[in-house]
């Protein structure tokens, strides 16, 4: 008999709603006979044997599977089971520190281009029998056990392994604290991570199974991307302190790895050293979100855009600091991180006008550079916020040398006057140069 990944496990989950463990656990069995490497299905087995009562057959799996995980590349799956393992009771810090050694930043077994096998595709099609007759419940469970035991399987490990999203960046001492403070959520289907909207205090991973991503429009929910192991999300929410962009539900039974600023902020004050880790993992996850948005950035090759970054420099500026004054000749180009500023005319005068209140990817500067006049509005930050400076020789260089560059520039420039028109008619900077990797390139 034929039948797709996600169908056999549809069936197996159907067994485990009404209890049927027996069923269930045939069902887990079937699908490891068709695919011997199939992770997320061992973890399956082990989480059926708990929920029947089978408590010390459940952390022998749950351990075994953990251990696996960490050296066959996959450590997220690795974290769920040892969560699973710490709720019946059982000792797991042998699992984190296994992890720690494998995973922590400065680990001689991380390679950046290192091989992670990919999890198995849910419509991949099974050729499967039929899962029969069942027998005794406790000769089910045995030879349940026996099979997500049996690694046999597995002829060796991988001697180097990818980096984790974010936890990587961490040293041993502090990836060993954060580990103690994560959440793990196990999903079903159609249950929701975050919504769309709402505040947003915690980043995300994605350990095992598959996630979907929707937007509201007043036509209905709209998808626009799917989730698998090993993404991170949410971190734009947690990082801006702004409301969800998106929606992401379970696709089937999931399992999500939570970090919460406020855990995070309880282990920044016993660690004070992660701080420098998160301040240099935030900058690059908006930096590498802002070139796959910025219109300034289409031109030019993944080198090409580092080159370009490396030549900005870095601010991070706290609520009613003046960027540009009104009146001054441009110093250069901004570019939104993160935060808000708001364009104000006459800003020192009664009769101020509110042009314009700008957010992450957009730019402002460019009309002095443009038109080469005097800057025509004051523009200050309105909330604590992340931007980028590039100083007025270079852009001047850049747009002499790119026609596309020139080009968009003086669109943004012609748009934003046609605004500030209609809105009229109805009414030195320190820095740091900014370094960032570019190799793996990842809008969530």
């Amino acid at each position: 008999m034929k039948i797709t990944l996600r169908e056999a496990r549809d069936e197996a989950r159907r067994f485990r709603r009404n209890g049927d463990h027996p069923h269930a656990l045939r069902a887990y069995q079937r699908i490891l006979a068709a695919l011997p490497l199939d992770y997320e299905t061992r973890l399956a087995i082990a989480d059926v044997l708990a929920e029947a009562g089978q408590t010390d057959a459940a952390a022998e799996v749950y351990r075994s599977v953990a251990i696996h995980n960490v050296r066959a590349g996959h450590p997220l799956p690795a974290i769920v089971a040892a969560y699973a393992l710490g709720k019946l009771g059982q000792p797991v810090d042998d699992i984190f520190a296994l992890l720690v050694k494998t995973y922590a930043s400065g680990s001689p077994l991380l390679a950046r281009f290192a091989v992670r096998t990919a999890p198995v595709d849910p419509s991949t099609v099974l050729e499967v029998g039929d899962i029969g007759h069942t027998g005794s419940l406790a000769h089910v469970m045995e030879q349940a056990r026996k099979t997500a035991l049996d690694l046999s399987v597995f002829v060796g490990y991988q001697e180097q392994y990818h980096p984790l999203p974010f936890l990587s960046e961490l040293g041993p001492e502090s990836l060993a604290a954060v580990l103690r403070s994560l959440t793990v959520l196990r999903l079903t289907d159609g249950q929701l991570v975050v919504r769309q909207g709402d505040a947003g205090d915690t980043l995300f991973l994605v350990a095992d199974g598959e996630l979907r991503v929707f937007v509201n429009t007043p036509a209905g929910d709209k998808d626009v991307a799917r989730l698998f192991e090993n993404t991170l999300f949410g971190e734009m929410a947690l990082i801006t302190g702004q409301p969800r962009t998106a929606s992401v539900a379970a696709a089937g039974d999931a399992d999500v790895i939570g970090v919460s600023k406020a855990a995070l902020a309880l282990v920044v004050a016993k660690l004070p050293a992660i701080r420098a880790a998160l301040d240099q993992f935030s900058r690059e996850r908006l930096i590498k979100n802002l070139l796959q948005t910025s219109p300034l950035f289409v031109p030019f090759t993944k080198s090409q855009q580092g080159e370009l970054l490396r030549r900005f420099e870095g601010h991070e500026v706290e609520a009613g600091t003046e960027l540009i004054r009104e009146g001054e000749r441009g110093k250069g180009l901004f570019l939104m991180l993160a935060g808000e500023v708001e364009v104000v005319a006459r800003a020192d005068t009664p009769e101020a006008v509110s042009l314009a209140r700008l957010k992450p990817g957009d730019i402002f500067g460019e009309m002095s550079l443009v038109t080469d006049q005097p800057t025509s509005a004051t523009v200050r930050a309105t909330m604590h916020s992340s931007v980028l400076f590039l100083a007025r020789e270079y852009v001047e260089r850049l747009a002499e040398a790119i026609p596309q560059v020139q080009a968009y520039f003086e669109q943004v420039a012609l748009n934003r006057a046609r605004d500030n028109t209609m809105r009229f008619d109805r009414g030195a900077l320190p820095g740091e140069a900014i370094e960032v990797d570019l190799s793996d390139v990842v809008l969530v």
